[in-house]
């Protein structure tokens, strides 16, 4: 059984001392003076004297090591005594072997798998608590931005593909309504097209006019019209009205 230490660096590897200077004053006002986070490196030492990080590189394992609490890319910060391993020193090595293959330099990813993702996956296969939250807030935070990001531009473009599936539909729609409308202009309320919906106007009448003055059955337009187009009335209207004609001669 020994203890499992976390060594935490402040990043100053930018390259500009004027950067690395402003990533010191983060670290201070956020985790220092609001406990809240900042931008960290960290390594994880068991047995011996070495701590164990990951990192970039282009070809074979990002996993590698260095004397603990030395890591010369970065400015030494603070020590976490995070619990201790029951495992032998032999177990801890062959832990160490898988994570170098399962932790390939090209995966790196600064906020989805970086040193401190690698840090929590060590501790959890040791067997002690991970990571304090604050040690990689900032890379988790950011990591979320981006998948909520990423998930808002999938919903945007899903939205925009049933729009334009509804557009289409509507479309279709609105031009076999436009051309209905055009052939029954077309064809005229005569036509053949619409002899199902009861005949024309015309025919119609002459019906409803027959049917009312002689009491009989409906007859076709051929049938109750004179030559002249003329319907003929019935023989009691035509008393009336050489009666009323007579009338008129007499009075002038």
């Amino acid at each position: 059984m020994t203890d499992v230490v976390l060594h935490i660096y402040d990043v100053t590897n930018s390259g500009s001392e004027k950067t690395n200077n402003t990533i010191v004053q983060i670290n201070k006002i956020f985790k220092d003076g609001i406990g809240l986070g900042g931008i960290f490196h960290s390594a994880v030492q068991v047995y011996e004297e070495d701590e164990w990080s990951f990192g970039f590189c282009d070809q074979g394992t990002g996993v590698f090591s260095c004397p603990s609490g030395k890591n010369p890319m970065y400015t030494y910060r603070e020590s976490i005594v995070l619990g201790k391993t029951n495992f032998p020193s032999l177990k801890v090595n062959q832990i160490l072997r898988e994570l170098s293959r399962e932790w390939p330099g090209s995966s790196y990813d600064l906020l989805a798998k970086n040193c401190n993702h690698f840090c929590d996956e060590f501790c959890e296969r040791l067997g002690v608590p991970k990571l304090p939250g604050w040690v990689n807030r900032f890379a988790n935070a950011g990591d979320t931005a981006m998948e909520v990001a990423g998930n808002t531009a999938l919903r945007f473009r899903q939205a925009k593909t049933e729009i334009v599936s509804a557009s289409k539909v509507a479309y279709r729609f609105l031009l076999g309504v436009t051309n209905n409308v055009t052939n029954n202009v077309k064809n005229g309320p005569e036509s053949p097209n619409n002899s199902n919906r009861g005949g024309s106007p015309r025919f119609q009448t002459a019906w409803l006019k027959n049917m009312i003055t002689n009491g009989a059955k409906p007859s076709t337009s051929s049938e109750a019209e004179d030559q002249n187009g003329v319907m003929p009335l019935p023989p009691k209207l035509e008393d009336e009205k050489a009666m009323l004609h007579s009338s008129s001669s007499h009075d002038s």
